[in-house]
């Protein structure tokens, strides 16, 4: 449960940090948009983990995907390589425990 609500503040955070760094405004608004999704999803795995598993599982392989296709095109880690191994780790963890 840890796991998943520091990714979910991670997110948050990059999201905004995108914002205030480059007044990238998708990335405030992915950025808090996908941190709550996955918030909700480990507050929804107390009473439905099915469904909450669920969610996470799709918000972190779309971020997987979609992070995973940035950092490989531009090759820098910060941010698209860390958001990328990140959503690896509790897409598998939320995986396993599915």
């Amino acid at each position: 449960m840890i796991l998943l609500y520091s990714y979910a503040v991670i997110l948050i955070l990059g999201g905004a940090i995108g914002y205030l760094k480059s007044a990238s405004t998708p990335s405030l608004v992915m950025g808090l948009l996908s941190g709550l999704l996955v918030a909700y999803g480990a507050s929804l795995t107390s009473t439905n983990k099915r469904q909450g598993n669920q969610l996470i599982m799709l918000v972190s392989l779309g971020l997987l995907i979609f992070m995973g296709m940035r950092f490989y095109n531009s090759q820098k880690f910060m941010p698209a390589g860390l958001v990328s191994l990140f959503s690896l780790i509790v897409f598998a963890k939320t995986y396993f425990e599915y």
